[in-house]
């Protein structure tokens, strides 16, 4: 408390004012009581006076008198007063201070003296100035006219020796009593400031952060109904707190898991919040873009105006951005403005259509392979139909041939929607492999065996590169047989006459590779990334003259990966491919 500023500054604030009062008031007293002791002064002299002149009324118009003189010093010595007997001339007749009359008749006239000229003025003077007395002169009138003054005077030392008694005991008093009133005023002080200082320390902790400060001050006054209300104030502000952080947490969260991006900017478009999804979009760290202009964030004057719009417009935009990043994409951004007069900012959302776009041109691409492939088919039977019914019906061998075609066709259909039924029950997940330890060599040698005769057709030579031990892979058995039927089939059909097809499987690792290369027609290095998508096809004539349905290795690659595995090719235009298999090793 002694280093508190406050406490001193309401203690001497309160001694002076104390002090000035006291000062004042010692001053008034004094004062009074000076002018009273000259008034009871002035009485007593003045009876003197009174007393003086009967005795000395008949002798002021003679010469001084030693009769007179040894009267008024036995008397002075008497009363510790001064007489003194003047003629109206101002003639001094006796004075009690002096021992003879020679001293007398030594003496100046008294005529000039103040207390003279205002007796023989007024009647009566007393006089208070700085001399080695006080006196009070008396006129005594004869016959109607002044004729002497009676003079009566009393030491100054004596009386300002009353007045220093005086001053010292009212000095001495109103020290001791200011005294008191300082120690008075420190300990009431003391009580004020205390809890205020006890205050200020716990408003400094909250100021910290540290909501859990009480104030505990006794009494029901003021200062503790105000450490009740911060006590109150406090708590609230800590359950408040608590809850913003919680709040303001989860909203982190949340923001941060969208995998929309956001921004917040200000009505200057300054940016005042980026999430992490933002952040990944355009390329920049979040922390470090707040407070920095949006254009110079996201340098897209399309997403720049719209922003602005909304802004004065206070209605949302919502529009299509073509982001030319390290990627390309495309975003779908929505713009909503902060409620608020004026519009003190706006939200932006930004969701990365790129994916949805990239998936709705593969749909259309499907739909518009899909109706290609099922129209295919699908005319060739009504044409073959419709020359039935127009006549042919009756034209016993090309009737034969009509119809032989229209199966032909049939079977291509049923095979073509087959294989897109097979390829959505695995890419939905609802056909169920039984998963174990599979020999992948009885597994080879059945589908070549199945092919066999298909190669042997085209004087293809189709054989096998087992390992030194056998391999197990952890598959379905029936999801591998069709796996390696799509591989054969394919390298069977685009083998030329006499080539070669050779179908190998090692181990590596934890996995096992199983290869079937061909010494076909190949496939460029621009299409092998795409080989694998539906209805894609290198050579779209020869493959429909095969009767191929275009989904063989797409059913290829997303049965490998339901059995946890991988393909890849490796192909050379003129010098054959080699796809090949990765699965799990029992």
């Amino acid at each position: 408390m002694i280093r508190s500023p406050l406490f001193w500054k309401l203690v001497l604030a309160f001694a002076a004012l104390n002090l000035s009062a006291a000062a004042a008031i010692v001053w008034i007293t004094l004062t009074w009581q000076e002018d009273r002791t000259y008034a009871q002064l002035s009485q007593r002299l003045s009876d003197a006076a009174v007393v003086l002149e009967r005795d000395v009324s008949s002798r002021l118009l003679s010469a001084p008198d030693a009769t007179l003189q040894e009267h008024l010093r036995q008397l002075g010595q008497a009363t510790g007063l001064r007489f003194t007997v003047i003629r109206a001339d101002g003639l001094v007749l006796a004075d009690s201070s002096r021992e003879s009359l020679q001293e007398v008749e030594s003496m100046e006239n008294h005529r000039q003296r103040p207390e003279v000229v205002g007796a023989l003025a007024r009647g009566e003077a007393f006089e208070r100035r700085e001399s080695p007395t006080v006196g009070y002169a008396r006129r005594i009138d004869q016959g109607g006219k002044p004729v002497g003054i009676v003079l009566v005077a009393v030491p100054r030392a004596m009386v300002e020796r009353d007045l220093s008694v005086l001053r010292q005991l009212v000095w001495t008093a109103t020290g001791v009593i200011a005294l008191l009133m300082v120690a008075v005023l420190y300990v009431v002080v003391g009580r004020i400031v205390r809890p205020v200082m006890t205050l200020n320390s716990a408003a400094q902790a909250i100021a910290r952060g540290d909501y859990r400060q009480r104030v505990f001050v006794p009494g029901r006054d003021e200062l503790g109904a105000l450490a009740k209300s911060f006590n109150q104030m406090s708590e609230e502000l800590g359950s408040q707190l608590t809850q913003l952080r919680e709040s303001a947490q989860r909203q982190s969260t949340v923001l941060g898991g969208m995998v929309e991006g956001v921004i917040a900017v200000d009505h200057r478009e300054r940016v005042q919040f980026a999430n992490t999804a933002a952040g990944k979009l355009f390329g920049f760290m979040p922390p470090k873009v707040e407070g920095r202009p949006l254009l110079e964030v996201v340098r897209n004057h399309a997403l720049h105006q719209a922003v602005a719009d909304a802004v004065v417009t206070r209605r949302p935009k919502r529009l299509e951005v073509a982001w030319e990043g390290a990627d390309k994409l495309n975003l779908s951004v929505q713009v909503t403005p902060l409620p608020g007069k004026p519009c003190p900012g706006a939200v932006v959302v930004m969701h990365d259509t790129t994916e949805l776009r990239r998936l709705e041109k593969i749909r259309q691409e499907f739909i518009a392979n899909v109706s290609h492939e099922l129209k295919t088919p699908l005319s060739s039977i009504k044409a073959y139909a419709e020359t039935l019914l127009n006549g042919a019906m009756n034209d016993g061998e090309n009737a034969r041939k009509f119809v032989s075609r229209i199966e032909e066709q049939a079977d291509r259909l049923h095979a073509l929607i087959q294989d897109m039924l097979s390829l959505a029950r695995i890419e939905s997940a609802q056909q169920s492999f039984k998963i174990g330890p599979v020999t992948v060599g009885d597994v080879v040698q059945s589908c070549v065996d199945d092919y066999r005769a298909q190669a042997q057709s085209k004087q293809i030579t189709i054989v096998t590169d087992p390992p030194e031990t056998a391999v197990l892979v952890k598959a379905d058995e029936e999801g591998l047989r069709v796996i390696l039927n799509n591989l054969i089939d394919n390298a069977v059909k685009y083998t030329p006459d006499g080539g070669r097809v050779t179908v190998r499987w090692r181990s590596d690792g934890e996995l096992v590779s199983i290869g079937v290369a061909d010494t076909g027609i190949g496939v460029g290095r621009e299409d092998q990334p795409r080989v694998f998508e539906r209805f894609y096809r290198v050579d779209k004539a020869r493959s429909r003259e095969l009767g191929g349905t275009g989904l063989g290795l797409s059913i290829v690659k997303h049965l490998a990966q339901a059995l946890g595995g991988s393909v890849d090719v490796q192909s050379e235009l003129g010098k054959g491919s080699i796809f090949s298999v990765h699965l799990p090793l029992a």
